[in-house]
């Protein structure tokens, strides 16, 4: 008697899709990217944080702090202000620039220069801990700029999210656990003279200091760029498998699909608990879209769209 083939349903082909996703992150070369760009932005953080206290303690001598610090013990704010900072604003030297009508104007370059862990980044720099913990890391990215997108699902994500890295805190934490937040705010801070308001504090470089800063700044920035990059990459993916599994009915044409992907899929991932007829899902074609140096025929595209339509109609 014929072994009965294991029949697929919604909830299957989620546990499907979620092990296709892991094996498509882990062997895409934009998860390499994005890895890199932690790596670069984590060795010009060590050597800016140097760079930094350099050209801070320049403008502000270690011994002027101690001296304010010593007038507000005695005279309270009436003898100065003292502020522990982690961010800096830098200057370079005074250029000109001729504008359209041939007037010269003065130019001041600044750079704005954070060692602190911000929303974004920590959203982008841990990455992989925040999906270890089971929630979404790429929710903020998957909406694209397009803040009417933003459901209740959404935000609820945000807020386990901004939870996990300490940008969301109550009075029922633990206050002896550390965030991650704090941890980079505890890794890196100077005492400088002035107020809270970084920006009221403008540190003069010059281009070659200044120079440094700047890529330090577009480092920071390609480590959440490389994730938009990453998710991009691996949502077009997702998007053709969850439509061509939508078109298998049974586990084996998956198990076909997964082993031409060199994907490890075995029933024991699925819970206990029609085809559409296009040939481009078969496993095999299927196979080839989701291969990174496959680009779709016209036919195919014809195809995926489609399917897209009748999906959203349904």
């Amino acid at each position: 008697m014929p072994e009965k083939r294991l029949t697929l349903n919604t909830e299957k082909r989620k546990a499907i899709a979620d092990v296709f996703q892991t094996h498509f992150e882990q062997t895409s070369p934009k998860y390499e990217l994005h890895k890199k760009s932690i790596a670069d932005y984590n060795e010009a953080r060590t050597k800016m944080k140097v760079l930094a206290e350099t050209v801070v303690r320049h403008h502000q001598p270690q011994e002027d702090i101690e001296t304010i610090g010593r007038m507000i013990a005695k005279y309270n704010r009436s003898g100065g202000e003292l502020y522990e900072d982690n961010c800096f604003y830098f200057t370079a030297p005074e250029r000109t620039e001729t504008d359209s009508d041939g007037r010269i104007n003065k130019i001041i370059d600044e750079q704005h220069v954070k060692f602190s862990l911000g929303k974004g980044l920590a959203r982008s720099y841990y990455r992989d801990e925040i999906k270890a913990k089971g929630l979404n890391p790429d929710f903020h990215v998957a909406i694209n700029g397009n803040y009417d997108k933003r459901s209740p699902s959404y935000y609820t994500m945000e807020s386990q999210v901004n939870k996990f890295t300490g940008h969301e805190t109550s009075s029922n934490d633990n206050k002896t656990d550390i965030s991650l937040k704090q941890e980079w705010e505890n890794d890196f801070q100077l005492d400088t003279i002035g107020t809270s308001y970084c920006h009221s504090r403008m540190f003069a470089v010059d281009q070659e200091t200044f120079e440094m800063f700047k890529m330090y700044n577009s480092l920071r920035e390609q480590v959440i760029m490389a994730h938009q990059q990453l998710y991009e990459h691996i949502n077009g993916k997702m998007d053709k498998l969850r439509l061509g599994l939508k078109s298998y009915r049974y586990f084996d044409q998956a198990k076909l699909l997964a082993d031409k992907l060199g994907v490890v899929l075995n029933e024991g991932i699925l819970n206990e608990s029609s085809s559409m007829g296009l040939s481009v899902y078969s496993p095999e074609n299927l196979a080839d879209l989701l291969t990174d140096k496959v680009e779709q025929t016209r036919e195919e595209k014809i195809a995926f769209a489609r399917m897209q339509q009748q999906q959203t109609v349904n």
